[in-house]
């Protein structure tokens, strides 16, 4: 292979990476700016749950789709078409001046997001071949993913504050245009299977009980939940009957697998809400402005990012899958917890850097096992999806974990002020509340994980698992 070929895969890689980077952003970028947006739009604490769950519902729900339609039709083509929506979803973003025009760009953009990230990892097992440098490769993105969350509370922050709250989605605009460009020229073009069956109505029907889930848990109302019952049961039935499941139902017979999706979905209910509801504690509680925000989040980003540049992959070398998880989750726990006790009048010192730094560690600790533990014991054709689906359950759990906890501290807040207590002080008695539901949580999936997991196959730890998105 020339070193032609050589630059012009490395180069691809760098903006497959790039693309993906856009994505991981929007995650975490937006959290920083959530009192601004509720300011400025008038949303009320439960609503604004919107704004982060109309992105992770669809992009949860879809991304497996995303993976299967890429197959079929070819993944640099799918690439390009979840770029473009995600782009221009962003700009629709920027320009909102509602509550329902965000919320629907919100959703538009995990639409594309799902696409993009779905394909983005077979584009790369496609340009790189070779067994060492795939080893490589994989490398650079998953420390770019897990480095996506720094940058993001960072930029947030420093956007927000300079410009305004609008600025967090248009950065989004030159970066996808020139991620189009780029791939037009550096990805080769690959064909897909060109037919097959696509599981839309499991796609449709999982997202749609979790729209309706969360819907209810906001609204306080028994007929979406009803509904999201309903639709769970026809997702059911769904893959249990299709010819080419979304899920096939049989993969949760893995003992490992299925722990790994209860062990991701109650965790990451834990750290969903710890970003939201922190953010919104350093703003509303302690009067911080949006780069302060985004510097107060650097700890824990920093230590997440140190443990995905390999130190994550020594830990479960050295001591398996099980013990890393279990350890990480409780550390996650403490965290949660001691964020539960930050007062009114907090220090960053005292009350602020010994949670993050507890989380930083135990996310961490965390993010790798919980991946490889749901590819353990899988047979190696199935591994792709069963990280893909340990990554929905993820997101999925993060919705719906936000949605309840954001809700019990809006309904709390609402107790204390009726007998009452000051505005401030019962606001911060609603986020101590959640952080203490967030932290009992954890410490569940902390106890599942020591308990549930056994050891998979010897080869189950010999490598970095790509971070989730998170």
């Amino acid at each position: 292979m020339s070193i032609l070929d050589t630059r012009r895969r490395w180069l691809a890689l760098i903006v497959l990476c790039l693309g993906d980077l856009m994505i991981v952003l929007d995650t975490t970028i937006v959290n920083v700016a959530l009192p601004s947006i509720r300011a400025d739009l008038g949303f009320s604490e439960t609503s604004l749950v919107w704004v982060v769950n109309a992105y992770t519902l669809t992009f949860g729900g879809l991304m497996l789709l995303g993976g299967r339609l890429g197959d079929l039709f070819g993944h640099r083509r799918l690439f390009l078409i979840g770029l473009v929506a995600f782009t221009l979803a962003s700009l629709a973003c920027g320009l909102s001046t509602s509550q329902g025009m965000l919320v629907a760009a919100r959703a538009a953009q995990g639409i594309g997001g799902a696409v993009v990230s779905a394909v983005a990892l077979s584009l790369i097992m496609n340009l790189f071949t070779d067994n060492t440098e795939r080893v490589k490769a994989m490398g650079f993105f998953g420390f770019v993913m897990a480095g996506g969350g720094t940058v993001g509370v960072l930029l947030g922050g420093i956007l927000t504050d300079a410009l305004d709250w609008h600025s967090i989605f248009l950065v989004n605009i030159p970066i996808g245009i020139a991620v189009f460009v780029l791939c037009l020229f550096l990805i080769p073009r690959g064909a897909g299977q060109g037919s097959g069956r696509v599981d839309v109505a499991g796609a449709l029907a999982i997202t749609g009980a979790l729209m309706l889930a969360v819907y209810g848990v906001i609204n306080e109302s028994v007929v979406p939940l009803v509904g999201a019952v309903v639709l769970l049961a026809a997702f059911l039935v769904i893959e249990a009957r299709v010819k080419s499941p979304l899920v096939p139902l049989g993969l949760f017979r893995s003992r490992n697998l299925a722990t790994a999706n209860v062990v991701g979905v109650l965790w990451s209910a834990g750290m969903f809400a710890w970003f939201f509801l922190s953010a919104l504690y350093l703003q509303v509680v302690l009067g911080y402005d949006p780069l302060e925000v985004g510097l107060a989040f650097l700890p824990a980003n920093l230590i997440m990012g140190a443990f995905s540049l390999g130190l994550s992959a020594k830990i479960v070398m050295r001591f398996g899958i099980r013990a890393p998880l279990s350890v990480g989750l409780g550390l996650a726990a403490l965290g949660l917890l001691t964020f539960a006790f930050a007062p009114v009048g907090g220090s960053f010192i005292a009350n602020v850097l010994p949670g993050m730094v507890l989380l930083g560690i135990g996310g961490g600790m965390a993010f790798n096992p919980v991946l490889l533990a749901a590819m353990s014991d899988v047979e190696p054709k199935d591994s792709g999806l069963a990280s893909g689906v340990v990554n929905t359950s993820f997101m999925m759990g993060g919705a719906l974990g936000l949605a309840i906890l954001a809700s019990l501290a809006a309904s709390r807040s609402e107790s204390l002020a009726a007998a009452g207590v000051d505005a401030i002080a019962a606001t911060n008695g609603g986020y101590q509340m959640a952080f203490v539901a967030g932290a009992i949580i954890a410490a569940l999936a902390a106890i599942l994980a020591a308990t549930l997991l056994r050891p998979g196959r010897a080869n189950a730890g010999q490598g970095e698992a790509v971070p989730v998105h998170a």
